[in-house]
C-alpha cells in the first residue's frame, strides 16, 4: 500500500451512511485454470438502480486510480465492481446469511467498503490487511471478491465483526482452481437462510462446462453466462433450441428485470504491467447491451463516451439497454402489477426470424469487440496500453454503437 493502514476519521464516519444491496450472481478462477493464465473475475449486478455507467477516479492524497461501475449518478463515488491502478479488482455479492439475526435490520455500506479498497490496495493481502483496520461494527454483510496483478484471488465473506477468507489458488478450497458465489455464505448462519442457491448451482455448471471445453474466457462468460437464461430447477433453458415459449418467467435465473450490468475483469499475468488489466463491460441490461473493454490506465478521457455519462445523466448504451428491457418485460394480460416483473417476453429476445434484441446484440457485439481484442495482442507482447490507438478505438465503436441504438428500437 502506498500509505498507511490507518482510516481517515472523515472515511470512518462514511461507514454509517446506508447503501442499498441487491443479490448478484458472480465466479472467480485462477489463472491457473483460464485459457491463457490471466484470472478471471465476474459479476452481474442486479440492483434496484434503473441503470449503471462507467466512471473513472484519479488518485488522490497518495491513493491510486480506479475505474468502475457506478449508479447513474453525477453524485455517485460507490462503486459496485472496479480495478485501480496496480491492478486491484473488487467486486461483491450480498449475503443474506452471513450477518447476525439481530444486525438483519441494519443498513450495508458494500459499495462504499469497495471504493475506499479500490482507492488503498494493491494486493489481495492488502484488502486483507485493509478489513483489519476497519471499526467494528463494519456494518456489512457480503461477499467481497478480489484478484490481484500477482495471480492472487479470493473471496472474503464479511459480516459486522468477523470475515472468512477464501483463497481461489488453495486446493485445500478450490480443488478446481475456482469459487463461485450468489447470496448466501458457507459461514455464518445456515446456507439455506442464504439466497441465489439456484443461480449458484447454475453458475457452477457453466464454469465447469467452460473448463471441460478449455474455454474459461471472457469471450465465454459474456456469451454464456452473463446472458444465462436456465433455471436448473425447473429444467428450463430459453437460449436452447427446445424452448419455444413466447413468454418466460424471471424466477432464479442468472439474468433477471433487475440485472443493470455484467462485467469480467481479466487480470494479467504475474510479471505483466498491471495497467493490460481488462474490465469487459456490459454496462446495461445484458440481453439488450453491447460489451465494450475498459482499461484503468486510459484515464476518464479513455472511456468509451457510450458508457459515460451524458448530458442527460444516463450512459447512452445503458439507457437503450433500459428502454428495451422494459418492453420485453410487457407483460399485459392482466392488471396484477407482479406479474410484470416475474413474466417477460423470450421472443422478443430471441426468435427464429433472428431479429430478437439479445440476436442482434451479440452479432454487433462480435463487430466492436473485434477490433479490440487484435490490439489488446499486440499491447500484451508491447508491455502496455497503446493510448492514441485507444482512443480511436473507442471512436469507431461509439460510432458504430450509435448505429446500433438508431437501429434496435
Amino acid at each position: 500500500m502506498k500509505n498507511s493502514t490507518l482510516i481517515p476519521l472523515m472515511l470512518l464516519c462514511a461507514l454509517a451512511f446506508s447503501i442499498p444491496a441487491y443479490p448478484c450472481t458472480s465466479v472467480i478462477l485462477s489463472g491457473k485454470v483460464t485459457s491463457d493464465g490471466r484470472p478471471l473475475m465476474w459479476k452481474n449486478r442486479d440492483t434496484g438502480a434503473k441503470e449503471n455507467l462507467t466512471r473513472h477516479f484519479p488518485a488522490v492524497d497518495g491513493h491510486y486510480s480506479y475505474v468502475g461501475i457506478v449508479d447513474a449518478s453525477s453524485s455517485s463515488t460507490s462503486i459496485w465492481i472496479g480495478t485501480n491502478s496496480e491492478g486491484f479488482s473488487i467486486m461483491n455479492t450480498l449475503s443474506y446469511n452471513i450477518k447476525d439475526i439481530e444486525d438483519e435490520s441494519k443498513s450495508n455500506n458494500n459499495g462504499r467498503v469497495m471504493t475506499m479498497a479500490l482507492q488503498r490496495c494493491r494486493t489481495v493481502q492488502d484488502f486483507q490487511n485493509f478489513l483489519d483496520t476497519l471499526p467494528r461494527p463494519l456494518n456489512v454483510g457480503t461477499n467481497y471478491g478480489v484478484i490481484d496483478a500477482q495471480g492472487n484471488g479470493a473471496y472474503f465473506e464479511v459480516n459486522f465483526t468477523n470475515y472468512y477468507k477464501f483463497d481461489v489458488n488453495d486446493p485445500a478450497v478450490a480443488p478446481d482452481g475456482y469459487l463461485v458465489r450468489s447470496n448466501f455464505s458457507f459461514n455464518g448462519r445456515p446456507i439455506e437462510e442464504g439466497r441465489g442457491q439456484i443461480r449458484y448451482q447454475e453458475a457452477e455448471r457453466q464454469v465447469r462446462m467452460a473448463l471441460k471445453k478449455k474455454d474459461a474466457t471472457p469471450d465465454f462468460i459474456l456469451r454464456n453466462m452473463a446472458r444465462d437464461y436456465c433455471n436448473p430447477a425447473l429444467g428450463t433453458d430459453c437460449r436452447s433450441r427446445s424452448y419455444t415459449g413466447e413468454w418466460a418467467i424471471d424466477q432464479d435465473i442468472i439474468v433477471r428485470r433487475r440485472t443493470t450490468c455484467s462485467v469480467v475483469i481479466q487480470g494479467v499475468r504475474p510479471g505483466e504491467d498491471p495497467q493490460l488489466t481488462t474490465m469487459w463491460t456490459i454496462v446495461g441490461y445484458p440481453g439488450t447491451t453491447v460489451a465494450m473493454p475498459v482499461w484503468e490506465v486510459g484515464g476518464e478521457e479513455g472511456l468509451p463516451a457510450m458508457l459515460k455519462m451524458d448530458e442527460e445523466g444516463h450512459s447512452p448504451l445503458a439507457h437503450h439497454g433500459y428502454l428495451l428491457k422494459e418492453k420485453v418485460y410487457s407483460w399485459d394480460m392482466d392488471k396484477v402489477e407482479e406479474n410484470r416483473t416475474r413474466y417477460f417476453r423470450w421472443s422478443m429476445l430471441s426468435n427464429k426470424e433472428g431479429t430478437g434484441y439479445i440476436q442482434q446484440t451479440l452479432a454487433v457485439e462480435d463487430e466492436v469487440l473485434a477490433p479490440y481484442r487484435k490490439a489488446l495482442k499486440r499491447w500484451r507482447k508491447g508491455g502496455k496500453v497503446d493510448l492514441e490507438e485507444l482512443g480511436s478505438l473507442n471512436k469507431a465503436a461509439d460510432d458504430r454503437l450509435t448505429r446500433f441504438i438508431r437501429e434496435v428500437e
